[in-house]
């Protein structure tokens, strides 16, 4: 009898997925055990992407693929500082940044959404989502009703509805809920904030159901929910998970709204592939037991320029991957996976006698491109900006800038060498002295001192380039500036007097990079190269042969590459090369010889 309910039931939620491409009004509510669309039980199989690592061409793609594995439900994250990179700005159109039309499409594919809007959302994405502008307010406090930061969430949350607010459901669109926060119980128990959050959403006119997700823990569902709004588990994968949610409150229902296929990669560590068995057994548990679930994710994407995050777990700051897999059945370009193929099995059993589900949509077309020659171009020593002076260094943010490069300058007068001490490095620095490179510093292996050497020299000339790369994304370290954060000494003597040079390399910048006389021992180099394509497809750009840094191809920053891997290949999507001449720019803290790349079609 329970086999024939669930089938029934499923049978429901497919016939439902149709039906709410007629655009027409539908309601969404919450009873104490079941989401009821109509009026009736509904069980939402989600699939999670976030538009914002997506080409926008391929937005159709990626959903009718996770249509075809059986989901009737996106989840998108909306990631703030997107959208809003300028104070006061807001961008809701250009590139992959139309967040209406991600959901229109969702829509035209009979697929329905849940909204992730933060204003903190995780993701492994730089700072949460959130924008660094607010760390330009030295005391300033996030996720809490700090005035600066909720007038700002207001700001967010005003232009967001404008965009989102006429797709819910109730005025025939896709959109189901909207997410309160994110996992708020894993950093903080301001339950007015979250109230407020709420609040302004509906006086933006949100009347769609709320949910929070938290981890399927006492004390963070009771810091991180809300009166009236469902549960999200991060993960729900047993009764007992769902018993803590319905402890927490038993006048909403529970769905599992992170259910993970695969996990996050840093820098140094190896490729995180959890197996098929886990998450095959927990989505029978979900199903047979008709839980609602959202799989975090079903396809990552990409970390395109700076928008890779960072975690501060045990091992101290872990820098993301450019890369966002995830080990997702849904790989980076697009394709099906074994994973993949084993949840559209399992999820396609539970279809009534009869039925089928979607066929796969055909892969992306990928390319190779052969040896690609590159040359000595230019180095940012030949490009530096008009110096602004400091008494001592500051963060990338007291100079208003938010991601890239600076280079900090001085002349050692008193100590000539010695042990070299930055408090605090934000978070990767190569050391020269007199122009000559002496070292290397990373923060992510807790390195902060380095021996300068003794020179001829009357007052050496001292210069720290620095790199500031994700903003820690989780937890209680949020607070996190780039650049030299406190202050420099050498054998405790603070070094003061300093010129600043910031170099945040925007793809405007590149493009208009000009060549000059490099200084071809001095590491800090840009190596550029042209190739040409009879047609263009998605490709990997093979960094094997450099050891750190950003590629441009065609001015498109497609991220950070570093020699410790285990990401030693960037993909560039088919939208970003040309039929004919392309061009690549690759600017490398170490390189200091040209070298060939490779376009290839796998990530590995």
């Amino acid at each position: 009898m329970r086999k024939l309910l669930l089938t029934g039931c499923l049978a429901l939620t497919c016939w439902m997925a149709q039906a709410q491409a007629d655009k027409k009004p539908h309601t969404f509510t919450l009873s104490k055990s079941d989401f009821l669309l109509d009026g009736k039980p509904y069980q939402l199989i989600s699939g999670e992407m976030h538009p914002a690592r997506i080409p926008k061409e391929y937005w159709r793609h990626r959903i009718q693929m996770a249509k075809a594995m059986g989901c009737n439900t996106i989840a998108a994250y909306i990631f703030w500082n997107y959208h809003e990179q300028t104070e006061g700005t807001f961008d809701f159109k250009t590139a992959n940044r139309d967040i209406a039309e991600f959901i229109r499409t969702c829509q035209e594919e009979n697929m329905w959404v849940l909204l992730r809007p933060g204003p903190y959302v995780c993701a492994e994405w730089e700072f949460g989502g959130l924008p660094p502008y607010l760390l330009r307010t030295p005391d300033i406090k996030v996720r809490c009703m700090d005035p600066r930061y909720i007038a700002a969430v207001e700001r967010y949350v005003k232009a967001l509805a404008q965009e989102v607010k006429h797709l819910q459901v109730t005025k025939g669109g896709p959109i189901l809920m909207v997410q309160i926060e994110n996992e708020y119980g894993s950093f903080g128990n301001d339950r007015n904030y979250l109230l407020h959050l709420r609040s302004i959403w509906d006086q933006q006119g949100i009347e769609v159901p709320y949910y929070t997700a938290d981890g399927a823990t006492a004390y963070m569902l009771e810091a991180g929910s809300i009166p009236g709004a469902a549960i999200g588990l991060d993960s729900g994968s047993s009764d007992n998970d769902f018993a803590a949610a319905t402890r927490q409150n038993p006048d909403v229902p529970a769905f599992s709204s992170e259910s993970y296929p695969g996990w996050l990669t840093h820098w140094g560590e190896k490729w995180a592939k959890p197996g098929i068995k886990g998450i095959s057994n927990e989505v029978k548990y979900l199903m047979d037991h008709h839980r609602s679930f959202n799989l975090y994710v079903i396809h990552g994407g990409t970390n395109f320029g700076y928008t890779a995050g960072a975690n501060s777990g045990g091992k101290g700051y872990e820098p993301d991957l450019t890369s966002y897999d995830y080990d997702a059945p849904i790989n980076e370009n697009g394709d099906t996976t074994a994973k993949y193929m084993a949840l559209r099995n399992l999820i396609g059993s539970y279809l009534p006698k009869g039925k089928k589900l979607p066929k796969i949509p055909a892969a992306i077309p990928t390319i190779t491109i052969p040896e690609v020659q590159l040359q000595a171009y230019s180095s940012i020593w030949e490009h530096l900006p008009q110096a602004i002076p400091s008494i001592q260094p500051k963060t990338f943010e007291a100079y208003g800038q938010d991601y890239g490069f600076m280079l900090y300058k001085t002349k050692l007068i008193g100590h000539k060498s010695g042990k070299l001490t930055i408090t605090d490095l934000h978070d990767y620095a190569t050391v020269f002295l007199n122009g000559k490179y002496i070292g290397k510093l990373d923060r992510r292996l807790g390195e902060r001192t380095i021996d300068i050497p003794k020179s001829d020299v009357k007052d050496p000339v001292l210069e720290i380039l620095v790199e500031g790369m994700g903003r820690i994304n989780f937890a209680q370290y949020l607070i996190d500036r780039k650049g030299i954060t406190d202050r420099v000494t050498l054998n405790g003597m603070t070094l003061m007097n300093w010129e600043v040079f910031g170099l945040p390399m925007t793809e405007p910048f590149i493009t208009q990079l000009t060549a000059s006389k490099a200084e071809a021992d001095k590491p800090g180099q840009y190596f550029k190269g042209k190739f040409t394509l009879a047609k263009a497809g998605d490709t990997y750009i093979d960094m094997n042969a450099y050891k750190k840094g950003l590629v441009w191809v065609n001015g498109h920053n497609l991220g950070r590459y570093w020699e410790i891997g285990p990401q030693k290949r960037l993909y560039c999507p088919a939208g970003w090369l040309k039929n004919g001449e392309n061009e690549i720019v690759i600017f490398d803290l170490h390189q200091t010889a040209a070298a060939p790349v490779t376009g290839q079609k796998t990530m590995e």
